[in-house]
Formats: C-alpha cells, sequence, structure tokens
C-alpha cells in the first residue's frame, strides 16, 4: 500500500477515502470518538455537580480570570483553522505545504499547553489550589487535565506522522492517517469550547 504514490493527474478527490483501509480507519475513528464524547460528557456532568464544593477554599470567581483562557482558547481555534489548510494542500496534493500548516498548527498547540500549565502553576503556587484542595479542585484538574492530557497527544500524533512521512511525501496509505489526525484535533478543539463555556465562563458570570 505504502507505493500507491499520489499525483496531480490520478489523485482522487478524497484520497482520505479512497481505499478499503481507509474507509475503515474512518469506521475505527468514529466508534473511538464515541467513547471519547462519553467519557467527557461524564467528567463535565461530575464537574458541574462538584463546582460549588469548594470546602471553605477559593472558587470559581476567585479564581479564574478570563485574559489568559481567552489567548488559550485563541490558539486552539487558530490551529484548528491551520489544520484545515493542512488538508486542503492534502487534498490538492501540495505535500509540503500540508507539512507546513500542520507544523503551524502544532506551534499553535505547543503554545495552548504552555498557557496551560502557566495557569496550574499559578493555581497551586500563586493561590494554594491543587487537586486535594477540596472536591471541586478534583473534578476541575480531572477535567481540564484530562483534555490536556488529549492535546498533548494529538500533538505527539501529528508530529509522529510529520516525521514518519517526511521523506514518503503523501500516498493512499497515509493520507487517511493525516486525515484522521487532523479530525481528532477538530474534537479537542470543540472540548475546549465547551470548557471554555462550563468551567471558565459560567465559574465567572
Amino acid at each position: 500500500m505504502s507505493d500507491q504514490t499520489l499525483n496531480p493527474e490520478t489523485m482522487p478527490e478524497q484520497p482520505e477515502r479512497a481505499t478499503l483501509e481507509g474507509k475503515n480507519k474512518f469506521l475505527g475513528f468514529w466508534f473511538f470518538l464515541g467513547g471519547e464524547t462519553v467519557l467527557f460528557a461524564s467528567l463535565f456532568g461530575t464537574y458541574l455537580a462538584l463546582r460549588n464544593s469548594t470546602n471553605d477554599g477559593p472558587g470559581a470567581e476567585e479564581l479564574f480570570g478570563l485574559k489568559l483562557v481567552f489567548v488559550m482558547t485563541m490558539l486552539l481555534l487558530t490551529s484548528s483553522l491551520t489544520s484545515v489548510y493542512a488538508m486542503y494542500h492534502m487534498k490538492n496534493n501540495s505535500f509540503g505545504k500540508m507539512q507546513l500548516w500542520l507544523g503551524i498548527t502544532v506551534l499553535l498547540g505547543l503554545g495552548f499547553l504552555g498557557c496551560e500549565l502557566y495557569e496550574f502553576y499559578h493555581y497551586i503556587h500563586g493561590e494554594g489550589f491543587t487537586l486535594r484542595s477540596s472536591a471541586f479542585g478534583s473534578a476541575f484538574y480531572t477535567l481540564v487535565g484530562f483534555h490536556g492530557g488529549h492535546v498533548t497527544f494529538g500533538l505527539l500524533w501529528i508530529i509522529a506522522l510529520m516525521v514518519r512521512n517526511a521523506k514518503r511525501g503523501l500516498n493512499l496509505y497515509n493520507a487517511p492517517k493525516f486525515y484522521i489526525a487532523s479530525l481528532y484535533w477538530h474534537f479537542i478543539d470543540v472540548v475546549w469550547v465547551f470548557i471554555f463555556t462550563v468551567v471558565y465562563l459560567m465559574g465567572v458570570i
């Protein structure tokens, strides 16, 4: 399969779905995504149930500031847009441009993670708000930290694809892998929009 190199004259309109293996990857991915959705829904439900259980410690209104969270949101939403550009160039068989936009996506994702680590550091060392401070603290760090772990996994996934296929170019074997990684990245972004709304906006209003 790895020798099914794409070229502008014979390239299918949807190289990510051009083979049976590619279609099977999509099917497996949607099953995986269903499980992830249920898992995050459970974490959101737990957070909503425990957000007022502060154990006389700091609550959301005292802790959360929207400036840094807004920057984090813009970084992640922009990274979703750059991944769209990457897939656009993939479908146009421009491997170099696809790699470029995926690289920008990775940089934006790293910027998001850096901001999140700074946020956690500030809460823990500046405010004394830790995982063990209260049920609210446990629910917050579990939900937001779990999402951060998914961002980390997504970045490692994209980086691995970029490095492994740097000299191979684009073909019908790896096109579905790039496309599914991009879909996963969009899923992470959608989850963050819910976190931004449910955790941060609802916390300060």
